[in-house]
């Protein structure tokens, strides 16, 4: 990975963004496309999009720039900001850790809140669901919290990132920072080659809490083929069920998803492509819907050819996320490829 394309990583997972309140990462993603992209635009809600002009054949490269996170739900007499999820936030690992409150005025910072194990009783131990969790920034009453913080307003896990041994890399919001790093990636690399298809590079919004932002996108685009580009769980960490190993691992490339609603024509296409490229991919099977915008894109405008390429992540929804980035790069290379010979493989149609 290059030196700018690392700097923009960087400051994408550092960039606190929680679902429904994206617009701080979406502007780092549209001030990095905006130097090779022939447009950018976005949207009412914040989606963004970057083309490059190539042929008649459309592809759209998709991530979410959205993360997990939560909100003020309620102020008590005390100054605590008692929580609400925005979107799968995981209440096993959210007491303890560092927050900042996302406010009108600017970021306040805080703790949530975890009794001292010297002071809980046994039956204590049970995990708190997170409307029961408490963020303390400090003060001492309800009107100095009110005079900092809002209902309703956003809080994201202030952990940063950090290198690991290797090309392995751990920090919040791999979930999916990663996918529209990829996809700003695959439109530059689209650009530098001037691939005779056009290609949108897409950061949607609200992901992680129904892909709403997919579903805007894909009535306005209705491109040719989608690859939404997404985390996927790496299964090669110890104490896992064996029920839900799926054979993916860090290190060994992006995986490409067999099942709904994945188009066989493009599961196809980029098996080929990764043969073409010489690019290692993990395949993963799959039966059933999956969590991504793919879910909300291929039921668009009669009917979107997608499918879905992952990011081997361990501890997804933690705010210790571990990719490989060499991982990441080899899958610019698969999409890249892909979309350079997508003109010769359209219109992606199953055969009957």
């Amino acid at each position: 990975m290059d030196e700018r394309a690392r700097e923009f990583l960087t400051e994408l997972l550092e960039t606190q963004a929680p679902t429904g309140f994206e617009a701080a990462a979406q502007r780092v993603w549209v001030d990095y496309v905006a130097s090779f992209a022939d447009e950018v635009r976005t949207d009412a809600y914040g989606n963004a999009v970057a083309v490059h002009e190539g042929g008649d054949t459309e592809v759209a490269v998709v991530g979410h720039g959205d993360e997990i996170g939560f909100v003020v739900r309620r102020i008590d007499d005390d100054g605590y900001l008692h929580l609400a999820r925005a979107g799968g936030t995981d209440r096993t690992v959210s007491r303890g850790q560092h927050v900042t409150v996302l406010g009108d005025e600017g970021p306040v910072h805080g703790v949530i809140g975890q009794t001292a194990i010297h002071l809980r009783d046994g039956d204590e131990d049970e995990v708190a669901e997170i409307s029961e969790q408490y963020v303390d920034i400090g003060v001492d009453d309800r009107d100095a919290a009110a005079a900092l913080v809002d209902f309703g307003d956003p809080i994201a896990v202030a952990s940063t990132v950090h290198d690991l041994q290797g090309s392995r890399l751990t920090g919040r919001a791999m979930d999916n920072r990663t996918g529209v790093w990829t996809a700003a990636e695959t439109l530059r690399r689209a650009a530098e080659r001037d691939v005779d298809a056009t290609v949108y590079a897409v950061s949607t919004v609200q992901e992680e809490v129904g892909a709403n932002g997919a579903q805007m996108v894909g009535f306005d685009l209705d491109p040719d083929a989608a690859v939404v580009v997404d985390v996927t769980h790496a299964t090669d960490t110890p104490g896992l069920p064996g029920k839900m190993d799926t054979g993916v691992e860090l290190g060994g490339g992006p995986s490409v998803r067999r099942g709904r609603p994945d188009h066989p024509e493009l599961v196809a296409a980029l098996r080929a492509a990764a043969d073409e490229g010489d690019i290692d991919v993990q395949m993963e099977a799959a039966s059933n819907s999956t969590l991504t915008d793919a879910n909300a894109i291929f039921v668009q405008q009669g009917g979107i050819p997608s499918v879905n390429v992952g990011v081997p992540t361990r501890y997804m929804h933690t705010p210790v996320e571990v990719i490989d980035t060499e991982d990441l790069t080899a899958g610019v290379d698969l999409v890249t490829t892909f979309a350079d010979g997508a003109a010769d493989l359209a219109p992606f149609e199953v055969s009957l």
